[in-house]
């Protein structure tokens, strides 16, 4: 077995802390004021929702060493992608009961998830790509 290129590695890493921000993010810092705003312009529950992504997403990136131009494309770009995936669920999926139709919501849900875990391989691709 040969040995793992530094770059493999620190793209491995740059997705384990965003995926831990992530879980952090949706599951332990986010409220009920929070997912009842996310459908609406005007209700700042989406808008913190979001915030709390991009301002993890600043932790993680300096705590890897980024320079603070390239974290803060991150974050915004993080922030601007987060609401608008959870905007569209919010009118296509909050809808959809988890009792009355569990497949439909489960879909929903995963579907989400799926594309926010791919906003972050987008991210560590990009984030790989400006330190080589």
């Amino acid at each position: 077995m040969g040995t793992v290129p530094e770059t493999t590695t620190f793209a491995l890493w740059v997705m384990l802390c965003l995926e831990l921000k992530h879980f952090a993010a949706d599951y332990l810092l986010q409220f009920d004021w929070m997912i009842r705003g996310k459908g609406s312009l005007t209700m700042p529950g989406g808008y913190a929702h979001a915030g709390i992504h991009a301002a993890g997403t600043v932790v993680v990136l300096a705590l890897l060493g980024l320079a603070p131009l390239v974290i803060l494309f991150f974050a915004v770009g993080e922030f601007v992608v987060h609401y608008a995936l959870d905007f569209a669920k919010a009118h296509y999926g909050d809808h959809v009961s988890s009792s009355e139709r569990p497949r439909t919501f489960w879909a929903f849900n995963g579907l989400d998830q799926f594309l926010h875990h791919t906003t972050y391989i987008a991210m560590t691709y990009l984030i790989v790509l400006q330190t080589i």
